[in-house]
């Protein structure tokens, strides 16, 4: 089920802000906080009416947000717009009716998608709303997002409009691999060099989030979807609205895949940005590859003499890549399940075995273990470490379970989940990834009292 999204708009200080923590604290029941790529909490997972949807506070992306009148709406913030499957429009209704009000509601009636007006800062006063209506966007809402007034209608409301998005068409047998990460590190470059392989069969199917093309590859008779999450356009005149954008259609991509495949551009190295990117697979519950694209850059820049030896340029190769993923391991130690491949879409390295890599993930993502087995790996564990005791009690193990797949979920029933240490937990998922082979797969473990 694709997660549909709500975006907060109006113009600068209105109190959009106030509205998404007053939503996501309060109104609304806390799924998952998702650290923006901007500013602190730009974007949140909550739980509406038994729904999942992901909040967006788009302050800074409609128009100037100043002091000053909106001039002009830029095409970052027009694309995030149209992202967005309900929009939440707020005024001020101790300022009035505003032309900068006016101009936003332009911009919001475009999109076409489906509006709830709201005026805040009403708390205190029975004035009526009617100037409001002049927008034309609906009827005006009474609210206060620093109380809480008014905002179980709204919320209501949420749960009216929200679009019944249906299931995402699958193929069961099929392999999906989300090419993730900034833009121009390579991701239609890699889709591109695998497409041009003789092999590969193609069929093209719509993409189903705006700038994501989904493309179905049948590679020595397996099959993958490809999803290419295409970057930005060059030259756009607001960062944050890009790494914003950015972000949402990771968050999307990510949805439809099996495996989320992180693209770093090795030449350039690691960035803040690709780290957010890695946590946003890694918090999605996604298998997950790294790819090291443009790897043949550094080999040219790193390359031995001319007079060296075949055993000496190899092992010059293995020492630069070793180099590499110790850094990569340093900055991304919640990654250190995920398998690496070094690839380039200019010569065509690597991608081969990036796709076999792909489909290993996938395998173990989907793969479900025997209850008897699984026991014995854990009480094994346990006498191998010895559990954590507090006072004369000892934490114990008396059954464990697979209760899901995709990712692997576990639940272990014990006679007291306060007894076991994050350490100890993390020990024991460990010691299923040695055991089972569970490379490049998040491992979910719930710990109960039998």
């Amino acid at each position: 089920m694709p997660t549909p999204i709500i975006a907060l708009v109006g113009r600068t200080n209105v109190g959009k802000s106030t509205l998404f923590n007053r939503l996501v604290g309060h109104q609304l029941a806390v799924v998952d906080d998702m650290p923006g790529v901007t500013r602190d909490r730009l974007y949140a997972e909550v739980g509406v009416g038994g729904r999942v949807a992901i909040l967006v506070d788009t302050g800074g992306l409609v128009g100037a947000e100043s002091d000053e009148l909106i001039t002009e709406v830029t095409e970052q913030a027009a694309a995030a717009l149209q992202e967005a499957d309900l929009l939440i429009m707020m005024t001020d209704g101790m300022d009035g009716l505003t032309p900068a009000d006016h101009q936003v509601a332009d911009v919001v009636r475009t999109t076409g998608k489906p509006v709830i007006l709201v005026v805040n800062k009403m708390e205190n006063t029975a004035e009526g709303l009617h100037d409001f209506w002049a927008l034309g966007i609906g009827e005006p809402r009474r609210i206060s997002a620093r109380t809480g007034y008014g905002l179980q209608s709204v919320s209501e409301e949420i749960v009216r409009l929200l679009p019944d998005t249906g299931a995402i068409e699958r193929v069961t047998d099929e392999t999906a691999v989300a090419l993730v990460g900034r833009p121009n590190v390579g991701k239609s470059a890699i889709v591109n060099a695998m497409l041009g392989e003789e092999r590969v069969i193609v069929s093209d199917i719509p993409g189903t989030t705006r700038d994501a093309v989904d493309i179905s590859v049948d590679y020595e008779g397996e099959p993958f979807r490809l999803i290419d999450t295409a970057g930005l356009r060059k030259g756009s005149k607001r960062a944050e609205g890009t790494e914003y954008y950015s972000s949402l259609r990771t968050i999307r991509a990510l949805q439809r895949a099996d495996v989320g495949v992180l693209v770093l551009d090795a030449a350039e190295g690691l960035t803040k940005q690709d780290e957010r990117i890695s946590g946003e697979i890694e918090k999605a519950g996604r298998g997950i590859v790294i790819a090291a694209n443009k790897w043949d850059i550094i080999e040219d820049v790193m390359a031995p003499e001319e007079d060296a030896t075949e055993a000496q340029k190899r092992r010059a190769a293995r020492t630069h890549q070793s180099d590499f993923e110790r850094i990569l391991r340093h900055h991304m130690p919640y990654l250190d399940h995920a398998p690496l491949v070094f690839t380039s879409a200019f010569t065509g390295m690597g991608l081969d075995k990036l796709l076999d890599v792909a489909a290993d993930v996938a395998e173990q993502f989907s793969r479900h273990i025997e209850t008897g087995v699984l026991n014995r790996v854990i009480q094994r564990a346990m006498q191998q470490h010895t559990p954590p005791v507090r006072g004369s009690r000892a934490f114990k193990v008396y059954y464990a379970a697979q209760i899901g797949t995709r990712p692997p979920t576990f639940v272990l029933k014990c006679n007291d989940p306060a007894l076991c240490h994050f350490s100890y937990e993390r020990y024991l998922r460990n010691k299923l990834r040695q055991e089972f082979g569970l490379t490049g797969v998040p491992i979910r473990m719930q710990i109960e009292a039998r």
